[in-house]
């Protein structure tokens, strides 16, 4: 099977002051590394455009996203996909977050992961709120900064161990460092797979929903570092489960 994955890629500029002289180095990191290998070792094949190329190169219609059984937004914020080339250029043309509600309806599967820039994201910046992606997931986006730092560590609790995303994967899962704050959508069309417990409230960490005739996850942290502790990516079914959340979401299981 087949899956696309959106995001995830980062570059830094580093200026350094030597005496009267300052030097400028870029680096490109990507935080997908250790996904795309767990789930190449599952037999899912794993197509990566990374956040700087999602503006340019995330499919602008229907039958070119077809050919994916499940998508991943990871990191990348609402903005970077709704301002096509066209839209820049002051043309009129596709709305991408509609194209992938419409994607979800027609049969489709869609995750939307956690991090700086997952859901409304740290800063507020990500903008998932109030759009058609957020339309179809288990979860409601808060309409500010959700991000929260963890570093001590969270512990997730798992609500439902015989769903198939758990399959072959018992608990306890490893700690995480951190997620967005997500309001989960209650209204019996989704169901709560995982939480976190924080300063006295309980954060939906894994979400799932039919809609349509599709499928949507709510993962409410990273799927790479650096809120996916290296316990976690070290831990043997981390595979496991990236892997049966992907064949949930295409409908294999």
């Amino acid at each position: 099977m087949k899956m696309l994955l959106a995001g995830e890629t980062f570059a830094a500029t580093t200026s350094v002051a030597v005496g009267g002289d300052v030097l400028t180095s870029a680096t490109s990191t990507n935080g997908a590394t250790a996904f795309n290998a767990a789930l190449a070792g599952e037999g899912i094949a794993v197509t990566q455009i990374g956040g700087d190329r999602c503006g340019a190169e995330f499919p602008f219609d229907l039958d070119a996203l077809a050919q994916y059984q499940a998508v991943v937004i990871s990191d990348v914020g609402a903005l970077t996909l709704l301002v096509t080339p066209d839209a820049r250029a002051g043309r009129v043309g596709v709305n991408r977050l509609e194209m992938l509600k419409a994607y979800v309806e027609a049969g489709g599967g869609l995750m939307l992961a956690g991090g700086y820039m997952g859901f409304q994201g740290m800063f507020g910046t990500a903008r998932f709120y109030d759009t058609p992606v957020e339309d179809v997931l288990p979860v409601r986006c808060l309409p500010f900064s959700d991000g929260m730092e963890v570093p001590q560590g969270l512990q997730a609790l798992i609500l439902q161990p015989s769903h198939p995303i758990f399959a072959g994967v018992p608990g306890p899962l490893p700690p995480i460092l951190g997620m967005n704050k997500l309001d989960f959508r209650s209204d019996g069309s989704s169901r709560l797979l995982a939480t976190c417990h924080h300063r006295g409230a309980d954060w939906p960490l894994l979400a799932v929903r039919n809609h349509g005739h599709g499928r949507t996850v709510a993962w409410a942290t990273d799927i790479g570092p650096h809120w996916l502790s290296q316990d976690f990516l070290g831990w043997p079914l981390y595979g496991k489960l990236m892997a049966n959340i992907i064949r949930w979401l295409a409908g294999k299981e």
